[in-house]
Parts: structure tokens; sequence; C-alpha cells
């Protein structure tokens, strides 16, 4: 199924520190930082009974002083089965989020002149600006980061020699994936953010990406509509179930 390679390449494009096979389930942890490095997503069948593999999950992460957070995926059967018994443990659902893809054509292959593959040392600062994120857990972030085994772009997007738009874009064989696409607050609205966009599309199918997905919270309904105009299609959603505090 194409929604499984599309999430493995996911899994693979967002590292986490540590991360643990337990029959089926991947757990990953990162000290907190994101959700995604830091949760237990269902990956196939399992053998064991669910309510004992969820409170050998809560044990683990108890250990580590952080919440016990699932993952689940709209396409597995396992997942729909395993929400049902994480609402019956009083978890809270939160921050459903949209996984759309799109097919390359040789349309993307040019060139901006206006985007640049920058270092990360040079890239880091310009995101976290741009996205107003300046977490205590910085020194995380750039571990996860430099911890990803694939071909990337660290893109920012230029304008007369200031950056207004930066993103990070992930090859694995012919999967392209784009993350943390921000433009600068100041500079909404000018349609920067479709400029990366497509500039990052174009590096992905030069350097041989057929196809491209990209990760969207289904409340941002701007970054919907700039990305279904770019060809992009929904090919499946994953949310989150978070344990009681």
């Amino acid at each position: 199924m194409f929604e499984r390679r599309t999430e493995e390449a996911g899994l693979n494009s967002w590292p986490a520190l540590q991360q643990l096979l337990f029959d089926g389930w991947l757990l990953r942890f990162a000290q907190g930082y994101t959700k995604r490095a830091n949760s237990v997503t269902p990956l196939y069948p399992s053998l064991l009974p669910a309510e004992e593999k969820i409170a050998w999950c809560e044990h683990l992460y108890k250990e580590k002083q952080l919440p016990a957070i699932f993952r689940l995926l709209s396409f597995s059967e396992e997942s729909q089965q395993l929400d049902q018994l994480l609402a019956q443990r009083s978890y809270s659902a939160l921050d459903r989020t949209l996984v759309w893809s799109t097919r390359l054509s040789s349309a993307w292959a040019t060139e901006n002149p206006a985007l640049r593959a920058i270092s990360l040392a040079d890239w880091l600062p310009i995101y976290r600006q741009f996205s107003d994120r300046f977490s205590e857990l910085q020194h995380v972030h750039r571990e996860l980061l430099e911890r990803i085994s694939s071909p990337l772009i660290y893109a920012a997007l230029y304008q007369q020699g200031t950056p207004v738009a930066c993103g990070l874009g992930v090859l694995e064989h012919e999967t392209f994936g784009l993350f943390d696409i921000v433009t600068d607050p100041e500079q909404r609205r000018k349609g920067y953010g479709t400029q990366l966009t497509t500039s990052m599309l174009d590096w992905g199918k030069q350097h041989g990406a057929q196809y491209a997905y990209l990760q969207v919270v289904d409340t941002n309904l701007t970054a919907q509509q700039m990305y279904a105009k770019l060809g992009f299609q929904e090919s499946y959603q994953y949310w989150y179930r978070i344990q009681a505090s």
C-alpha cells in the first residue's frame, strides 16, 4: 500500500533518539521533543493482548518521565481498535493531521534561483525565528535532524538577500517528504510559501523523486488550500491519543 510506504518514509525522515519495536508497535523516545518522536505507532498486526501492551508502554514512558502518547493511522484496522481502547482509558484525542501526496511530473524539473540549499547551522536560526519555536530542547531538535540518514535539503527562499521562507525536504528512494514549511510572519500572503514549496519539489524531482508527500494539521485550512492548488491530495490521516495526567 502506498500509505504504508509513505508512513515508513515519514518515520525515517523524523528520527527519534531511541526506538523500540514491540510486537508490531514502534515506540519512540526523544526527551519529549515533539509528539512524533515520543509516541507509539502501530505498524502491523499484533500477537499479544492490547491491554497488556498498553500497560507496558505506559510503564516505559513513565520511566522516562513522559506521558504515554499513541499515534494512530487511519488506514490501520489495529489503530481503529486501539483508538477505542485508549478512549476507554481516558486518553485524550488531539492534533488530527492530514498526510497529502502527489505524483511529480517533468513540469517540476525547473530551478528557482531564489531558493538556496543552506547548512543546518544556517537553517535552524531561520526556522526558529519564523516559527517562533525557541524551546529549551533546541539541542534535541538539532540532534534529530542530524540523525536523518537520507539525502536532504535545508531550503531557504531569499528575496533581496533576505530569507522569507524555509523548509526541510528529505528524499528516500523515489519518495520526497516536505517538512517545516514556514514563512516569515511579516512576509505572509505574498506567495512565498508557494514559491518555496514548488522550488523544493523541483529539487526533489531533479534528484529522482517520483512522489512527494507532506503533513498538515486538519485545522490549517490556508495551507491545505495552497497544497491542493499544487496537486496534493489526501492519502491518509493520523492523530494522537495522550494519557490523562
